[in-house]
């Protein structure tokens, strides 16, 4: 079976009954049901039992996860421990810095239930190897952009200057994994095209999808995210040049005027992965 699309990852606070009802219909990918950053203290209970009500009520359009609270919060383990009951298909992990914090969540869930991991200190973007690699493991790695950049004391304007290498090795660590890079959120709401020129940005980086704060935000992630009808076309391409039993010992083959590589054999089989998952998604439908 292939893995479900991601281009549009959407937080949606717990707390809030109507966001959460509204989300249900939604075409984001992924629905994120936030106990952490989007959740006051003191809602931070009402909102784990909405949450795990949610996950067993079922019907939402979109693959659903949940945020829980840090491990060493005054609500992680709790966070933990009601959701190992219901069971979600995912789990997002904030502000993991080593991999013993993925352990711990992975054993109170069982080993059944996917786990991502947010990169958002200075601690954790010289662990990444270390998270990534963890053997619990985890499914994906999301830069948290905002926490990020006030740990590090950056400033960040529309190109993101002070953290792209930083968002580069988060990349890079993902595909020594073979796990998915979800970019961070884009914070200026009604600015479509600031957040479109983002997304071309992280898919530029090699981003799967991108996290996202609003649904007005999710069909242009889904625009940028998705595999275009000539880079499908190419990767087809490159796939059956290397399949012919001629191309069986070599390492270079020419399409067309090019010369291409088996290094890009690898980069179009995981495209034609992406567009093969988006269609079974969509024919779920």
């Amino acid at each position: 079976m292939t893995p479900h699309p991601c281009r549009s990852v959407l937080f949606v606070p717990a707390s809030n009954p109507r966001a959460v009802a509204k989300a249900k219909g939604l075409n984001c990918d992924v629905v994120i049901l936030d106990l952490e950053d989007a959740v006051a203290p003191d809602a931070k209970e009402a909102a784990r039992d909405a949450a795990c009500a949610a996950v067993q009520a079922g019907g939402f359009r979109a693959m659903v996860g949940v945020r829980i609270n840090s491990h060493d919060s005054d609500w992680g383990e709790a966070d933990t421990r009601a959701l190992a009951e219901v069971e979600p298909r995912l789990i997002v992990l904030p502000k993991v810095e080593r991999a013993t914090q993925i352990k711990a969540v992975s054993r109170a869930m069982g080993g059944h239930t996917s786990l991502w991991a947010m990169i958002e200190t200075p601690r954790a973007l010289f662990n990444l190897e270390e998270i990534a690699q963890c053997e619990a493991p985890i499914d994906a790695l999301m830069p948290g952009v905002n926490d990020l950049a006030v740990a590090l004391g950056a400033k960040l304007g529309p190109d993101r200057e002070p953290i792209k290498s930083w968002l580069a090795m988060i990349v890079a660590a993902a595909r020594v994994s073979n796990n998915l890079a979800i970019d961070g959120v884009y914070n200026s709401i009604d600015n479509l095209d600031g957040l479109a020129t983002e997304c071309a940005q992280g898919a530029a980086f090699g981003f799967d999808g991108k996290s996202l704060i609003h649904p007005s935000q999710i069909d242009t992630a889904n625009a940028a995210f998705a595999p275009d009808a000539a880079a499908v076309a190419h990767a087809r391409e490159i796939v059956e040049a290397f399949s012919s039993p001629d191309a069986e010992a070599l390492g270079v083959v020419r399409i067309d005027d090019r010369m291409v590589e088996r290094l890009h054999l690898e980069q179009a089989k995981r495209l034609l992965a992406s567009h093969d998952a988006l269609v079974e998604a969509q024919s779920r439908e």
